[in-house]
């Protein structure tokens, strides 16, 4: 006991005080052995919150110099400079799914890491799951319409070559011509609905809020939305190459409302300018401003229109096969947000 403590017992001239000098003793030794006790259970407890809270942020993820990242990195790039062409042809489409396929491959293989499936799922108030989900349902469904305007396009232009093979005469081909730009307009008029989906998602996309994320958790996420914006931009193409004027009928005449035509007369020498439907288009108007039937210019016309089958054809096929990989990307995020 401290010699102040102990004076002040004697001091006193209490018998009774000085009788409990021992115990006061022994109990300030004990608070002296407790303080420290408490002192580091307090620590500890400090030190496993603040554990807690780091590990929850710092969950790992592939860095950026993870093969899977530096593929998805590759891909985007090379799909930033197709975007930067304004070419609106057949060739450009495809090129653009064929990358945007690859693309989607990339994306599968840094979804199949363990790493990236644990902090989507512990993280999906983070990462807006719902909203990604909704956005690759989307671009999902606007990919299979798509295809399948394709297929419409394609039987539409082997139903006209047939009728200009069998040449039953100027009404027969002008009344196959009219059918034909007739589904051609239901086509644009669908492509410009869709053009909007395309551009509410993207705006949806733009505006919604980016937390203050955990640096890998933050490339992640600009990973995903970059993959999205190139499909939008690529769908977009697509859709805009389908839009091109259409070759309509007016009174006494034919005419393409587009700048192919120039006071109602085909200019063939901006034709490379221009893409596969809108060549079609111009053939298909020289054609019918014939008087008879001119055998040079139906040649023109039905070769013309073979290209644009192949090109189509080879256009639906890439887009089904971009549609399979779709659907296993969105498989994916939905067995990730499902654990």
């Amino acid at each position: 006991m401290p010699s102040e403590m102990r004076q002040f017992y004697l001091y006193s001239g209490n018998e009774s005080n000085v009788a409990l000098m021992p115990q006061c003793a022994s109990l300030e030794f004990t608070i002296r052995n407790f303080n420290p006790l408490i002192k580091a259970r307090t620590s500890m407890a400090t030190s496993s919150k603040t554990s807690s809270r780091h590990h929850i942020r710092s969950i790992s993820l592939p860095s950026r110099s993870h093969p899977s990242t530096l593929r998805i990195e590759e891909e985007l790039n090379k799909l930033k400079t197709w975007e930067a062409s304004s070419d609106l042809t057949a060739e450009k489409i495809c090129t653009g799914l064929s990358g945007m396929e690859e693309l989607y491959k990339c994306l599968d293989d840094l979804l199949s890491l363990q790493l990236t499936q644990q902090a989507l799922s512990v993280h999906q108030q983070e990462v807006s799951a719902n909203e990604l989900l909704d956005r690759s349902l989307r671009l999902l469904d606007i990919c299979g319409i798509t295809r399948d305007a394709m297929s419409q396009i394609k039987e539409h232009v082997r139903d006209l070559q047939s009728s200009l093979r069998r040449r039953k005469g100027e009404l027969s081909i002008e009344s196959s011509i009219v059918k034909f730009t007739s589904f051609r307009k239901k086509i644009k008029k669908d492509a410009k609905r869709l053009i909007a989906v395309l551009k509410n998602i993207d705006y949806e996309m733009g505006s919604s809020q980016v937390l203050d994320l955990d640096h890998h958790l933050g490339e992640l996420i600009r990973v995903l939305r970059e993959v999205s914006a190139v499909s939008i931009s690529i769908f977009q193409s697509l859709l805009l190459f389908l839009s091109v004027p259409v070759l309509k009928k007016s009174p006494g005449r034919w005419s393409v409302v587009s700048k192919l035509m120039s006071k109602g007369t085909a200019c063939e020498n901006q034709l490379d300018k221009h893409n596969e439907l809108e060549r079609v288009d111009a053939a298909l108007c020289t054609l019918c401003k014939c008087v008879s039937i001119d055998e040079e210019k139906l040649q023109i016309a039905q070769s013309r229109l073979e290209v644009l089958e192949a090109r189509i054809e080879v256009i639906e096929n890439g887009l089904e096969s971009l549609f399979r990989r779709m659907i296993k990307t969105r498989a994916a995020f939905l067995n990730i947000f499902s654990n």
